[in-house]
C-alpha cells in the first residue's frame, strides 16, 4: 500500500524556475502594477481567442462581476446560469444587482443545456452565463441560438477552458465577453488573475476604465470605477505559462485518453461532437457509495476532489431565491455522482496505470 507521501494528488499546480525568475525580473524593474507586463499578456493571450481584445484583471471573479457591469447589467434583470458551477457565477450576477435563475444541464458535458435555458427565459431575462466546466465547451452553438431569439447577452465563463474550443471555435470567443480565470489550480495561472475578452473594442474601453478607477489617464475619472488591476508580476507569470499551455494541454488530452481506455467501473467523461476538451478536470460519474469509492481511492494512494457537492441553488444565500423555480434534477444528479481524478500534465504513465487501476478497484468494491 503507498504511504502517506506517495498519494498522487488530484491537482498538481507548477511553479517553476520560469515563473520565478520573471516574478523577480519585474519586481527589480519596480515597474509592478498595470505596466508593460500586463499589456504584453493581454496581447499574447489575445492569439488563445482569435484576436478579441483582451482586459486583464485581478481575478476571474472580477471579470464576470465587470463583464456584466460593462453590459448595464443591474436591479431588475435576470440571467440564467447554471447552478452546477462553483458560486462565483451567480456571485457576479448578484453583486450587480442582478438575479440569477438557474437552468438544469446537460448530462453528459455537465454544461447548461441549451432547452433548460430557453424554459427559464421570462420578460425580465436580460442574459445567460454558460459556464465551460471542467474544461469541456457549453453547446454555444445552440445557446447563442436561443440568446438571439431572445435579445439576450452572453457572457462566457471559461473559467476552466483556456484553449478549449467547438467547431474549431475558441471558448470565450461566442459571447459579448468571455471571462478566464489564472487561479493556480486552472491549466494555466498567473498566481491569481482573470481576462475578459471580447471583440468589442467599445466595450473593452469600458473594462479597462472599470478596472482602473474609470480612468485612463491619471485623475481624469470618466466613470465610477473600482480597483480591480492585475499586477505586473501576476502578468509576468501568467505570459510564462500562457507558452506552456499547448504542450500542457497536450499532455493533458493523453492523459485523459489512456484513463478513458484504462478505466472500466465508472463513467469516463463524454466529449460532445466537435468540442476540443481540455480537462481541467477529469470527472467521472459514480453511481455507488461516492464517499466510500474516494476513501478507497486515497487508500490506494490516488487523490480526489468533489466538485461541487453542493449546487449554487442549495446554498444559503440562494436556497429561497426567486432564480430556484423547480427541481434541477441532472444538477442534483451530478452533485451526487461526480469524482475528479488527477489528470494534471505531469502525471507518469505509472501513475495513470496506478489510478485506473484504483478506481476499477473501488468501484467494484463499492
Amino acid at each position: 500500500m503507498p504511504g502517506s507521501n506517495d498519494v498522487i494528488p488530484p491537482t498538481r499546480p507548477v511553479i517553476g524556475e520560469r515563473e520565478i525568475e520573471a516574478a523577480v525580473r519585474v519586481l527589480r524593474s519596480g515597474m509592478v502594477v498595470q505596466g508593460p507586463e500586463v499589456a504584453a499578456f493581454e496581447q499574447e493571450f489575445s492569439e488563445l481567442v482569435a484576436g478579441r481584445h483582451c482586459v486583464a484583471v485581478n481575478s476571474g471573479t472580477s471579470a464576470l462581476y465587470l463583464s456584466l457591469l460593462a453590459l448595464g447589467l443591474g436591479p431588475g434583470d435576470e440571467v440564467v446560469v447554471p447552478s452546477f458551477s462553483f458560486a462565483a457565477t451567480a456571485n457576479a450576477v448578484r453583486l450587480v444587482g442582478a438575479e440569477p435563475v438557474f437552468a438544469d444541464i446537460d448530462s453528459a458535458s455537465f454544461c447548461l443545456d441549451p432547452a433548460a435555458v430557453e424554459a427559464a427565459v421570462t420578460a425580465r431575462t436580460a442574459a445567460v452565463m454558460p459556464v465551460h466546466l471542467f474544461g469541456h465547451p457549453a453547446a454555444m452553438d445552440q445557446i447563442m441560438a436561443v440568446a438571439q431569439r431572445y435579445s439576450l447577452a452572453v457572457v462566457e465563463d471559461a473559467a476552466q477552458a483556456h484553449g478549449a474550443a467547438l467547431g474549431g471555435r475558441p471558448a470565450g470567443t461566442f459571447g459579448a465577453a468571455g471571462c478566464f480565470s489564472f487561479y493556480p489550480t486552472k491549466n494555466m495561472h498567473s498566481l491569481e488573475g482573470g481576462m475578459v475578452t471580447t471583440a468589442d473594442a467599445e466595450l473593452a474601453r469600458t473594462l479597462r476604465l472599470l478596472r482602473n478607477q474609470g480612468m485612463e489617464q491619471r485623475y481624469a475619472n470618466e466613470i465610477v470605477g473600482a480597483n480591480v488591476r492585475m499586477t505586473d508580476v501576476a502578468a509576468a507569470v501568467g505570459r510564462e505559462q500562457l507558452r506552456q499551455l499547448p504542450e500542457w494541454t497536450r499532455q493533458r488530452r493523453a492523459n485523459a485518453k489512456y484513463l478513458d481506455a484504462a478505466i472500466t467501473r465508472a463513467v469516463t467523461p463524454a466529449v460532445a461532437d466537435g468540442a476540443y476538451h481540455v480537462y481541467h478536470q477529469y470527472t467521472v460519474r459514480v453511481r455507488g457509495d461516492r464517499d466510500a469509492v474516494q476513501q478507497g481511492l486515497r487508500e490506494r494512494g490516488v487523490g480526489s476532489a468533489v466538485y461541487y457537492p453542493t449546487p449554487i441553488h442549495r446554498l444559503r444565500p440562494y436556497v429561497n431565491a426567486e432564480g430556484v423555480r423547480g427541481p434541477l434534477p441532472e444538477t442534483d444528479r451530478a452533485a451526487r455522482e461526480v469524482l475528479s481524478l488527477p489528470v494534471f500534465p505531469s502525471l507518469t504513465e505509472a501513475e495513470l496505470a496506478r489510478i485506473a487501476t484504483a478506481v476499477d478497484g473501488v468501484a467494484v468494491a463499492a
